[in-house]
């Protein structure tokens, strides 16, 4: 599933036929124009379609299916199904059941709600190991959802290496890999203070300061806008690792531009440092450092009644 917002432009690129940093430029346009308040991979589904690119009507592969898609059209091999349950909420009963399908790009946690789809499973029509074909799914929380509206069949392809890491689930640092998405519940142990840079307010590059002002090399002088980019060191009791945030992700922490502020900020890192949130991201190596981090592309608040249930249940 594309989680991270640089696949996102790279598989807009490639089917575009324009450059990343063309894509990048035209996203950050699309959000100053909006005024900030739609994220950056909602920005860049808008330049898609813009562009002509319509997802929601191509079949795709699992690591390119898009935060919010709606129409989700896929093939893969079923690695994991769990059983069929009951529920009763506001008077009405139902039943859903969740399995991992899988690709040669990724997997992911997918969940029947209709009854029809239910019995294909209950009737062992589809099993555990079988290749299906699922038509407009829709994404939800990095689950992919089939109500009525959807379709799952029996696929006649044939998918022999699948990717059997289940990355939506959560994951120990120390069993993180480079490459490899991370889902992991940690406390922030360390805030750096955040660094800024300068970027053209039309296509998102970074600008070079000139004789007078900043210059950019597509747009000439012009006034650049600052963005911000935050470092942290996080412990989820098996071990720790520096992750680093831009603006979006840094905002989900609950802190605003105003709070980076020298004058603002120790307070604001007080506040914030023996946190524990989910960190959902990607592990990379920094070449320059020779050590791994994790860029961070979503942060989400801890449920404790969500984890009390998750355990009970767990325990039944």
């Amino acid at each position: 599933m594309i989680q991270d917002y640089e696949k996102l432009v790279e598989k807009i690129s490639k089917i575009s036929g324009k450059e990343e940093q063309e894509i990048t430029g035209l996203v950050d346009a699309k959000r100053d124009k909006l005024s900030g308040l739609i994220s950056r991979e909602g920005a860049a589904q808008i330049v898609a379609n813009e562009l002509g690119i319509n997802f929601d009507k191509e079949q795709v592969k699992i690591d390119e299916i898009m935060k919010g898609q709606k129409n989700v059209n896929t093939v893969g091999k079923i690695i994991k199904l769990f059983p069929v349950n009951n529920f009763e909420k506001n008077g009405r009963k139902g039943k859903v059941v969740n399995f991992i399908v899988a690709d040669e790009t990724g997997n992911i946690r997918t969940v029947l709600w209709d009854a029809n789809h239910i019995k294909l499973i209950e009737n062992s029509e589809i099993k555990e190991g079988d290749v299906v074909e699922i038509s407009n799914g829709r994404l939800r929380e990095s689950e992919l959802h089939l109500s009525s509206f959807s379709d799952i069949k029996k696929s006649d392809k044939n998918i022999e290496d699948v990717e059997e890491d289940i990355s939506n689930e959560q994951v120990f640092i120390k069993d993180s890999d480079v490459g490899k998405n991370l889902k992991t519940r940690a406390v922030i142990v360390q805030i750096f203070d955040p660094k800024f840079f300068k970027v053209c307010p039309n296509c998102g590059k970074k600008v070079e300061r000139a004789a007078e002002g900043y210059e950019c090399k597509e747009h000439g002088k012009m006034e650049p806008k600052e963005r911000a980019l935050l470092s942290l060191v996080l412990d989820d009791g098996s071990d720790s690792i520096r992750a680093v945030m831009f603006s979006e992700q840094i905002e989900q922490l609950g802190i605003n531009h105003n709070d980076l502020k020298p004058e603002n900020f120790s307070g604001k890192r007080g506040e914030i440092e023996g946190g524990e949130f989910f960190f959902i991201g990607r592990v990379k190596q920094n070449k320059v450092f020779n050590n791994t981090e994790m860029l961070v592309n979503n942060v989400q608040e801890v449920d404790i009644d969500k984890l009390i249930e998750e355990l009970e249940s767990n325990e039944k």
